[in-house]
């Protein structure tokens, strides 16, 4: 059995820890960890939890289940209902690729569907590895995603794609074999950024965590084994990952050091106002913050022994984890004629790609980390999205629109959502923070670590972000869909009597690329700007 939880949704009321407590547990106030491959003694419990959620965020592996429908036992090249595609290639097998083949087999598209995927193993979910597998709550290996039954997918694994042929509609792979299309999901994502120095990225002890076999490389020197502890982590940026490595490592009981090159953690996602409250939950952790800090160097006989920091000093580490973002996966497509660059693939709201002269394809379409596309709620600025429930929202209206005729073509409206555990606290976040002038906390106490505080541009509320007060999100988002004034003026539970508004401190779009998990990446419409 294999479960998945999209804490995007996930409001803590904890009916799942309460019904099935071996498979669902609470971390502090809001946190809820879950076992993703519980026993199958667990079924029933899982069930019944999976049944009680208020907000329906438990999807239990449909393999499980005693009424889905045969599984095909071949794959079949035919065309679709009033000639549609016979032939889908999906590249990028992740969650997005995952998803959006689901929901081309419950559209009813009944042609070939192949997933292509440079990883050798099958799809998994990423977000628990940084939060749950380091700590050894559960095994790298153990995040499979639950998928349907009937999926009947060819599976080209372990092979990446290397170029894509637009007017040939083909796809080369690595192994050198050709794979040609109908219709083309490009869904690749992102990898980590590598440590810059090759030599220094070589030594033993030097780890990034993006991946499932990075998890398990990075777990096995954490924790016990024959080496025992390590010493002091360092951990080289203090985005999303970062901070969630910090604090698996501190539930490990480790020394461990943070260096970041801005001024606060999560600047480059939630501003620094926000941010120095991240760094003062950070040191109360017993983390050994050092913000405005970039290291220079790694030293090494073969195995991490030091490292020297910009402030001048020197730090005896074991192991540096370097959390400098990620960077997608568009070198296939470079000479593609897609509209390629670092910020990912340019597509339009239906998930369609645009070509290189900005007119919009009919046969390819982006889904996930790798998609940049406008939205309508920011002003029709193109955004890149790094979250997990983009992922599944735009994937599943990709696939629709792959298959759909031309007027029943579904628009990408996702009001971006993300979420993080850390030092035994929930944060969650709706809207887009960076995407903002000014913040102010509507709700709660911060000096009690629990709060919501909202986000404004140019008086419109814009963003809002939740340190264990999740439950208030959804009425937030309601706001920033009916563009609400900003500051919010109402009387809300646990308002704090001083609502005064302070710059956010959200870096520019070059500085916050590194740790932002959504960036825009157009121009801001109220901005004109020309050349002679």
């Amino acid at each position: 059995m294999r479960v998945v939880v999209d804490l995007t949704k996930c409001q803590g009321y904890a009916q799942c820890a309460f019904l099935a407590p071996a498979a669902f547990q609470l971390e502090g106030d809001e946190a809820l960890l879950y076992d993703p491959e519980p026993g199958d003694e667990q079924l029933e419990h899982v069930r019944r939890a999976a049944a009680a959620c208020p907000v329906q965020a438990i999807q239990i592996d449909r393999l499980a289940t005693q009424d889905m429908p045969p599984v095909r036992t071949a794959t079949r090249a035919e065309p679709a209902a009033g000639g549609g595609p016979a032939r889908i290639v999906i590249v990028g097998a992740s969650l997005a690729g995952l998803r959006a083949a689901e929901a081309l087999r419950e559209e009813g598209y009944a042609g070939a569907l192949t997933l292509v995927d440079d990883e050798p193993c099958g799809p998994y979910d990423r977000p628990p590895l940084s939060k749950q597998a380091l700590g050894g709550r559960i095994r790298p290996d153990g995040t499979g995603l639950p998928h349907r039954a009937d999926l009947d997918a060819g599976w080209r694994l372990g092979v990446r794609a290397d170029a894509l042929d637009l007017p040939g509609r083909r796809v080369r792979l690595s192994d050198g074999s050709w794979l040609p299309f109908d219709r083309l999901l490009i869904a690749t994502g992102v990898r980590a950024r590598p440590w810059p120095d090759p030599v220094e990225a070589a030594l033993d002890g030097m780890f990034v965590l993006r991946t499932r076999d990075d998890a398990v490389r990075l777990r096995r020197r954490l924790r016990p084994g024959d080496g025992g502890r390590p010493g002091r982590v360092l951990v080289v940026g203090a985005g999303f990952t970062g901070c969630e490595v910090a604090s698996s490592c501190r539930s490990l009981g480790l020394d461990v050091t943070v260096a970041e090159a801005a001024g606060t953690p999560l600047a480059g996602a939630l501003g620094s106002a926000i941010g120095e409250i991240a760094a003062e939950i950070q040191r109360e952790n017993g983390v050994d913050l050092r913000c405005g800090v970039t290291v220079r160097r790694i030293e090494g006989d073969g195995r991490v022994r030091r490292a020297y920091l910009s402030d001048g000093s020197a730090l005896d580490v074991e192991v540096v984890v370097a959390a400098l973002g990620g960077i997608r996966n568009v070198e296939w497509l470079e000479h593609s004629g897609l509209a390629v660059g670092p910020w990912g693939v340019a597509c339009d709201a239906g998930c369609r790609a645009f070509d290189v002269n900005g007119v919009v394809t009919d046969d390819i379409f982006v889904a996930g980390d790798v998609a940049r596309s406008p939205n309508a709620m920011f002003g029709y600025q193109f955004l890149a999205l790094e979250h997990w429930a983009n992922a599944v929202s735009q994937a599943e209206v990709a696939a629709h629109n792959m298959v759909a005729d031309e007027s029943d073509r579904w628009p990408h409206l996702h009001m971006p959502r993300f979420w993080s555990a850390q030092f035994g606290h929930n944060i969650k976040s709706v809207g887009v923070p960076t995407f903002a002038d000014e913040v102010v906390v509507v709700q709660g106490s911060v000096a009690e670590r629990r709060f919501v505080a909202a986000y404004g541009f140019n008086g419109r509320l814009t963003g809002a972000v939740a340190f264990d007060q999740a439950k208030w999100l959804p009425f937030y988002e309601r706001l920033i869909e009916r563009a609400a004034p900003f500051p919010p003026e109402f009387n809300a539970v646990d308002r704090p009597g001083d609502v005064l508004p302070v710059p956010a401190g959200v870096p520019d779009h070059e500085a916050l690329a590194r740790d932002a998990t959504a960036v825009v990446t157009g121009h801001r419409p109220t901005l004109v700007r020309s050349t002679a």
